[in-house]
């Protein structure tokens, strides 16, 4: 019996040197620092202000980027977020045929366009094929898609989460130079200030 003896040997758990993971295609990897529950923390940042709505943090952004801030390390921060679902309409099964005609529709015309470049004949009717089946086949899954859920979803919406406030954050060593720089920029035009 062998044993592994170079570092490009098979590594299984419980060998010898367990500790240590096995060498990778780029050298030796490293081992996870951190309570390994996800990548590292990056540098310690600061709240240098917050604000209402999205404009106003983009603002101040846009403020810091216009007088020479090292605005890459800087982020916007979503807090208190909210899903809102809002409800476009009713849906019913023919509704859903045509919505699933709509998108089998252009999945044809991509398959029609595709098979159309290799065609020596007419490469338009090969396009229009295509249109028409991806079609008629989005309609009738999209009517046996509907038809299976039994009503319980007969509306269709649109998702979108919301931030009940933004907070502006940069890197904690450049906390002092960015409050210096909002110093300047004139908040008394609807803009809230600065915390």
């Amino acid at each position: 019996m062998t044993t592994p003896s170079s570092p490009t040997s098979a590594w299984r758990p419980g060998m010898p040197g367990g500790d240590t993971l096995p060498s990778g295609p780029a050298g030796q990897t490293a081992a996870p620092s951190g309570d390994g529950h996800g990548p590292p923390a990056g540098p310690a940042t600061v709240t240098i202000g917050s604000y209402p709505d999205y404009p106003s943090a983009q603002r101040v952004v846009d403020h810091l980027a216009d007088n020479r801030f090292p605005v890459e390390h800087t982020a916007i921060v979503g807090t208190n977020l909210t899903l809102v679902e809002t409800v476009l309409g009713r849906m019913s099964t023919g509704r859903a045929a045509v919505v699933g005609a709509g998108s089998g529709a252009w999945f044809g015309l991509f398959i029609g366009l595709l098979f159309g470049i290799f065609t020596v004949g007419n490469w338009l009717a090969v396009i229009l094929v295509g249109l028409v089946v991806g079609a008629i086949w989005g309609a009738v899954f999209g009517a046996v898609a509907h038809a299976m859920t039994g009503g319980r979803r007969d509306f269709t919406s649109a998702s979108s989460l919301r931030a009940g406030q933004y907070a502006v954050t940069v890197d904690a060593q450049f906390a002092d130079q960015a409050r210096q720089v909002l110093g300047r920029l004139d908040l008394a035009a609807g803009e809230p200030s600065a915390r």
